[in-house]
């Protein structure tokens, strides 16, 4: 549900971040494995090609994450969620709900929250 939020006006997000999930088809989004040893779901993109293909150097570890070992770890997820939130979507991890391709719009929040009240009143009827 909070994947919805992310395609609102009154997010904070960049602009470039809220149009990859309204852009995402069902095919690009994928279960991709964290550097915490998780899966996660997250839309494709150039980085999570790269870093399929290759390994980025991790210049400087900010122990974000105790379990993160900088010799193996498959990427810096700090630097990858930063790129998010700045906009630079080609170098970053956009994590997403499983639904995101259904996204075809940025709203606002009234009107999302109105949307899903009249859902909720039909699946009720």
């Amino acid at each position: 549900m909070a994947t919805r939020f992310v395609a609102t006006h009154e997010c904070d997000a960049s602009e470039e971040y809220k149009n990859t999930y309204v852009d995402a088809k069902e095919e690009d989004i994928e279960i991709i494995k964290s550097p915490v040893g998780m899966p996660g779901r997250a839309i494709k993109n150039k980085f999570i090609e790269n870093v399929s293909k290759e390994r980025p150097k991790i210049d400087k570890c900010i122990r974000c994450i105790q379990t993160c070992d900088v010799k193996s770890t498959p990427y810096c997820i700090t630097n990858a969620l930063v790129n998010a939130v700045k906009g630079n979507v080609d170098e970053a991890l956009l994590f997403c709900g499983s639904n995101s391709y259904r996204i075809k719009e940025i709203i606002p929040v009234k009107s999302l929250m109105e949307q899903l009240v009249n859902e909720t009143e039909k699946c009720l009827a």
